[in-house]
């Protein structure tokens, strides 16, 4: 069992987060998802007709993610927020990243509904999960990169479990070590708001979006909720 909580100090500076954990098991990476596909087309199609287009920064949603990532020192126009990330790169060349039906599921979710989302193979979790401010001495070796080893700002919003940093820059870009592959059989997701109030119900929204897609193609789906006022759950 892993929990994923949210530091005092975090909650305390972003007392409106609402963090969707949405937890698969006998997860089955290497059959065909077909909803997940449709999914990306649709958004493509909806793109390419005029219909629809992504959150860009001066949306509310995307607005609130730079304004606390200068909070803890981050220039969020150098370093994106994912789902701002995802959403330019979508705007310019028109269609969504194809990695693998896990990860492309999450993305698909997060840029129709503004959100940012993560995802860890929890079976390469080392104890329990915590979004705190970094103190200068973890180490974090990012997605995709791994001969390279940085290390997190103090002050810097991250994920970490006990072995070192799972995100940096709260949900800028994820750790190889816990990447989601074909091979990920127990995964938890996450999507995230800083204003619960404003936008707690399009959360809700996502992470059942998000649960659907997942539980056709694995044994059990679950959803958790964390905050301020929840600030630990069991997955």
């Amino acid at each position: 069992m892993t929990s994923f909580r949210i530091a005092p100090a975090v909650a305390d500076a972003f007392s409106d987060t609402l963090i969707a954990v949405v937890t698969a098991t006998g997860l089955r990476g290497h059959e065909p998802w077909p909803d997940t596909v449709a999914v990306m087309e649709t958004l493509e199609q909806q793109l390419s007709d005029g219909a629809w287009q992504p959150a860009g920064e001066t949306d509310p949603r995307i607005e609130a993610w730079h304004t606390a990532y200068r909070s803890f020192g981050t220039n969020p126009r150098r370093v994106r927020p994912s789902v701002d990330a995802l959403g330019r790169r979508l705007a310019k060349k028109g269609t969504l990243p194809q990695i693998n039906p896990a990860v492309d599921s999450y993305n698909a979710v997060s840029v129709r509904h503004g959100l940012p989302a993560g995802a860890f193979d929890l079976d390469h979790v080392t104890g329990n999960v915590d979004i705190r401010y970094a103190d200068g001495t973890e180490e974090f070796t990012p997605l995709g990169e791994p001969g390279t080893i940085e290390n997190p700002k103090p002050g810097e919003i991250i994920y970490a479990d006990t072995t070192g940093v799972l995100t940096r820059h709260w949900n800028h870009r994820d750790a190889h070590r816990t990447r989601v592959t074909e091979d990920s059989t127990h995964v938890a997701f996450v999507l995230e708001t800083l204003h619960a109030t404003r936008d707690g119900h399009h959360l809700k929204t996502a992470a059942e979006e998000l649960r659907g897609l997942l539980m056709l193609h694995a044994e059990q789906t679950r959803v958790h909720y964390l905050s301020p006022e929840q600030p630990e759950v069991t997955v």
